[in-house]
């Protein structure tokens, strides 16, 4: 979502300061005798990029939103990375906490950078050398650096051959990406949003460029953004049917309508900017333009 802008100089003070407590918590690891053995993981592109440098054991809990793999969902739960509990996140008695950019409320993010427990703030751009940047900085901070430097690179190497076959897609489809329905108003995805980022990856076009972040968009918006294709999550309460969405009015003339082109992709992997990113980048590229992009994973 897109948060209030704040005045230049309030932006310096934060950038600063997130700097600052990001270098503290590298210091502390530096100094560390031991690799911590009880990790904390918030955001679920942490958490898989840890299980894919091998450091799956040394978790000890995990947010919410860390859905995959599936192991991940076994392992004792702090609560939504967006709403953290300090004294939930300490009660498991972690010696590493790493925490995705976004993570929150303020309040709870600074009593556990004063507990004295080592605090590693994980980058989260939604772009390759964006999710290149968030592996190695995991691997940094659990003594992995080889391995993510490996994954980091292999990473960059997909998206870089999926941009080489996206480069020369004559006609572009248009992509409404629909975050939710709820009771019939649409909100969609504009701007600097991670749904912009993936479907641009993808060869797409944004549908929604008139305005940044997730925002509801009224029947007039949706009728002139005239996606080829509507793009939908398949769990919870985003979840929606092709029989949902082009019962609105909304959508009924548009181009996705005529042809019922609506695509469910799983949220995390489309979304999260995490090591299966440029698979979903794939994936996503496979379903706009078939015959022309091969998928990553099989039908």
């Amino acid at each position: 979502m897109t948060l209030p802008s704040r005045p230049p100089a309030a932006r310096t003070n934060v950038r600063f300061c997130a700097a600052f407590a990001a270098w503290m918590s590298f210091a502390a690891l530096a100094h560390a005798a031991e690799p911590a053995t009880r990790i904390v993981s918030v955001g679920g592109s942490v958490t898989e990029i840890l299980y894919a440098l091998g450091a799956a054991d040394r978790i000890a809990a995990v947010d919410t939103t860390s859905t995959y793999p599936a192991d991940a969902a076994a392992k004792p739960d702090v609560g939504y990375m967006r709403a953290l509990s300090a004294e939930g996140v300490l009660s498991v008695a972690p010696d590493l906490i790493l925490a995705q950019q976004g993570a929150g409320p303020p309040d709870a993010l600074a009593v556990l950078q004063a507990s004295g427990i080592a605090y590693v703030a994980v980058p989260d751009e939604p772009s390759p050398t964006g999710v290149a940047a968030k592996i190695k900085a995991v691997g940094e901070a659990v003594g992995a650096r080889p391995a993510a430097d490996v994954l980091a690179a292999d990473v960059v190497a997909a998206f870089d051959g999926l941009a080489e076959e996206t480069r020369t897609i004559p006609e572009r489809k248009r992509v409404l990406f629909v975050l939710s329905l709820a009771n019939g108003r649409i909100t969609a995805a504009g701007r600097d949003t991670s749904a912009a980022a993936m479907i641009a990856l993808a060869g797409g076009i944004n549908a929604a460029d008139g305005f940044t972040g997730f925002k509801p968009m009224v029947d007039e918006a949706v009728i002139a953004a005239a996606p080829d294709v509507v793009l939908v999550m398949p769990r919870g309460e985003h979840a929606t049917t092709a029989d949902a969405v082009f019962a609105l009015p909304a959508f009924q003339s548009t181009p996705a309508a005529a042809n019922r082109a609506l695509l469910s992709m799983d949220g995390l992997a489309l979304l999260g900017f995490g090591p299966r990113a440029p698979a979903a980048a794939r994936d996503l590229a496979a379903a706009l333009y078939p015959g022309r992009i091969s998928p990553a994973t099989a039908p």
